[in-house]
């Protein structure tokens, strides 16, 4: 037997010792390479980048109140002491060894956290990942963020149920006369509410030009001017979907915007493509049938992927719902959203083609997660390609921020003085520059839907009709018409 085959038999010999006594061969011991921090108003996010998958036991303790994260056959190879805690409940950081091969990091914290965390595989953008979150009791804006749609879904279920199961004697009887006695109610004259989303953040870089430019910065940078812009409008009031460097899941971005009762969301991104030819603004609503273009397809897929390296599983199943519900629900709830995204996204377009190309002269659908909110008329903005190196340096400029950011705004007030929520001041303003025509009221203090169609000889039913009033609250201010008996 030769030198090789006497070291062949030797390496199994030993595997076989390994195997007979129940030992196993030591695995390399993964490295802690980066540990990232990001601090968000209701949450913060430990992200440690590690060499190799390594199994993790996070546990709180009391007196004083910490977080202890071990690893097993791991060691730290980055500093812990320039970890930024700023904005977090994170108050003092430090590490140790754990049973001779593990690595034990303690989180001194200023408050309770209620902790969660997983590890990610690796992609296009990182390798392997221990996140480790920490929701703030009490100050999530979404605890288990649910699909809008689902939750409409299991709305309509429960309601199916309660009619079958309930006779049909005890159920509430409404007398429309009585309602239609109710005065006026003071008109509530409230803003407008416009829910701005910069794209991606924290963990999540978004594009990156090819002069290092963060598609995450920018599109912060323009949706604060945008704030600005919104806020300081008599009549608009903005809410931030995120208002620093921290990630926010797609669906929970959608779901905040309607517990804010936003009237209007708006995500803005500066995106890339696989070369650096394009450029130019674009304005995207929902597609629920499929993509306008290979642009609007390649840009909604690279979108949808934040989640991924963000950290979120965005997935949704209905496979358990009925077919024809599912189908009747979409179509009922998505089409007049769909159409009045449309219409502000045309408007936005006009504006946006006053102070930039434009990458497509017609708003694009295409299925952006982000804009599957079944009741709040949404877009997506892509202010520039970021992969074009002309477009990256206008991205970066102040002043090009700023003209952006008006062109948004412009289109979107446009939109909402010609079309302002019923109850909004705007649609008060509006109601009292106006001087009724003859077969108009303006609804005076006092006055009832019963009263109103008595004085002008019509019936109930066929005023609500005419107005569209599909409840039975009318407003101080607020004119009907009044249909021809």
């Amino acid at each position: 037997m030769g030198q090789d085959g006497k070291l062949s038999v030797l390496c199994l010999l030993i595997l076989s010792f390994f195997l007979l006594f129940g030992l196993s061969v030591p695995a390399q011991a993964a490295q802690v390479d980066n540990v990232r921090l990001w601090a968000a108003p209701d949450h913060a996010r430990l992200v440690f980048d590690l060499s190799a998958d390594a199994e993790a036991n996070v546990f709180l303790l009391d007196d004083p109140k910490r977080l202890v994260i071990d690893l097993d056959e791991s060691r730290l190879n980055t500093d812990l002491g320039s970890l930024d805690l700023d904005g977090s409940a994170i108050t003092g950081v430090r590490s140790g060894i754990r049973d001779g091969s593990g690595l034990r990091v303690v989180l001194e914290l200023s408050r309770a956290v209620e902790p969660r965390h997983f590890t990610l595989p690796p992609n296009e953008q990182y390798g392997h990942r221990l996140v480790v979150d920490m929701e703030y009791p009490g100050e999530s804006a979404v605890e288990n963020p649910i699909d809008p749609i689902e939750a409409m879904i299991r709305e309509q279920e429960i309601a199916a149920t309660r009619h079958r199961s309930e006779p049909d004697s005890e159920a509430p009887r409404v007398d429309p006369e009585v309602v239609a006695r109710k005065p006026a109610a003071p008109h509530p004259r409230r803003d407008i509410i416009i829910a701005i989303d910069p794209g991606h953040g924290g963990e999540d870089p978004g594009a990156i030009g090819p002069g290092g430019t963060r598609e995450k910065d920018v599109v912060l940078e323009i949706s604060r001017r945008l704030q600005r812009l919104v806020d300081n409008t008599e009549g608009f009031r903005a809410v931030m979907i995120r208002d620093g460097d921290y990630f926010i899941g797609l669906r929970q971005r959608t779901q905040i915007a309607r517990e804010q009762k936003a009237d209007f969301f708006v995500s803005i991104h500066a995106d890339a493509f696989t070369s650096p030819q394009p450029n130019g603004s674009a304005v995207y609503a929902l597609s629920q049938r499929g993509a306008t273009s290979e642009t609007a397809q390649w840009l909604a897929e690279s979108e949808n992927r934040a989640d991924l390296i963000g950290g979120v599983d965005g997935n949704l199943s209905l496979k358990d719902k009925d077919e024809m519900l599912r189908g009747v629900l979409l179509d009922l709830t998505m089409t007049a959203t769909l159409n009045d995204s449309l219409s502000i996204g045309g408007q936005v377009l006009d504006q946006l083609g006053k102070v930039n190309r434009l990458h497509r002269s017609r708003v694009e659908q295409a299925g952006f997660r982000v804009l599957k909110s079944p009741d709040i008329p949404s877009l997506l903005i892509e202010a520039g390609f970021i992969s074009n190196p002309d477009e990256e340096r206008r991205l970066r400029d102040s002043g090009h921020q700023q003209r952006l950011a008006e062109s948004i705004f412009a289109g979107i007030e446009s939109h909402f003085r010609g079309n302002p929520p019923p109850a909004s001041l705007l649609a008060w303003q509006r109601d009292n520059r106006r001087t009724p025509s003859s077969n108009e009221y303006r609804i005076q203090p006092g006055d009832t839907l019963s009263q109103i169609a008595a004085r002008h000889g019509v019936p109930v039913g066929q005023l609500k009709q005419a107005n569209e009033i599909n409840g039975d609250v009318i407003r101080v201010g607020q004119v009907l018409r009044i249909p021809r008996s």
